[in-house]
């Protein structure tokens, strides 16, 4: 059977409004209650004009949310209604209700809290990121872009074992909540130069692991001069224009690059990672709610969107239907 839904549609870059939309689902297609959608970067730059190739307008936006099964196609075994589900696809999640194959969803893990696990996408690519920096105990370790993700990525080099970890973003208030939520130093990059203070903090040497989040070409090409000789190099952010890099450096100091935002990987290896890296969510050794930094109701999708996209100091805005 179909159902009609409240839906946020994109209609131009900046105007984004509440209509409807009827969804049928196919035979390979879940049908989800929403129970909370979350705004992110990605959101923000198609907001604002920023349209990938496979993207036209109007366009239905979201993808971060979660929620309970209340359908399924007739093909689908994997899940039944009442499931509860994180979508892990562009799927309108800023909806009562949104459709989605099989493949664009994860099962939410035992014990986790619903407000958490609909944004379990953005928290799951965050935590494999921290877990698969390649930090060590003792080691100097930079996150360059204290948003949501970079905030969770702290946090996990600090747990993994890291010395002193190195928070970089140009906004004060992002600065100051890492600094609370246990990142050592923190430098904002208009005010100081982050290259020579992260110099002198490691004699010299530079950073054993940077974690590039904050997706401008500055933090790129900086974060590739802070990092020591050999040291690990991890990608995390979404850059959506060329680049000018300075790859000889690259080559001769010998960095390992790693790309680790984990929805960018297989199904299948999402698919066994997602529950391992929310364990430590689930467990309370990450503080996931104090990123949460407003809450509107669907009905006023727009505020929502003009809080994310004008206050530089918003990390998490999320809509509730």
């Amino acid at each position: 059977m179909g159902i009609r839904t409240r839906a946020a549609i994109l209609e131009a870059p900046g105007r984004i409004v509440l209509g409807e939309r009827e969804l049928e689902l196919k035979e390979d297609e879940v049908l989800v209650k929403t129970h909370l959608a979350g705004i992110c970067g990605s959101d923000k730059s198609i907001f604002r004009g920023d349209l990938p190739e496979k993207i036209t307008l109007p366009f239905y936006l979201g993808h971060e949310g979660g929620g309970t099964v209340v359908e399924v196609g007739s093909r689908v075994r994997e899940y039944k209604v009442g499931d509860q589900v994180m979508a892990f696809s562009w799927c309108n999640t800023f909806a009562d209700y949104f459709k989605v194959p099989v493949s664009g969803l994860q099962p939410v893990p035992e014990g986790m809290d619903m407000d958490l696990a609909a944004l379990g996408e953005p928290i799951a690519c965050a935590m494999y990121s921290g877990m698969h920096s390649g930090v060590q105990l003792g080691d100097t370790a930079v996150v360059y872009g204290l948003g949501f993700a970079g905030q969770i990525i702290a946090q996990v080099l600090k747990r993994k074992g890291a010395k002193m970890v190195i928070g970089i973003d140009v906004v004060d208030g992002k600065l100051q909540l890492a600094k609370k939520l246990g990142t050592d130093v923190t430098i904002n990059a208009k005010k100081e130069d982050p290259v020579a203070i992260v110099k002198d903090l490691t004699k010299g040497r530079g950073a054993d692991v940077v974690v590039e989040a904050a997706g401008t070409a500055e933090a790129i090409n900086q974060g590739s001069a802070m990092l020591k000789h050999n040291g690990i190099y991890v990608f995390y952010s979404w850059v959506t224009t060329p680049v000018t890099l300075n790859i000889s450096r690259w080559h001769d100091d010998g960095f390992e690059i790693r790309t680790t935002a984990l929805v960018h990987h297989t199904e299948e290896e999402r698919f066994v990672w997602t529950p391992r890296v929310l364990r430590p969510v689930i467990d309370g050794l990450i503080d996931i709610k104090s990123l949460l930094s407003a809450e509107f109701p669907l009905s006023q999708i727009d505020q929502a969107f003009a809080l994310a996209d004008k206050d530089p100091a918003a990390i998490k805005v999320v809509v509730r239907p």
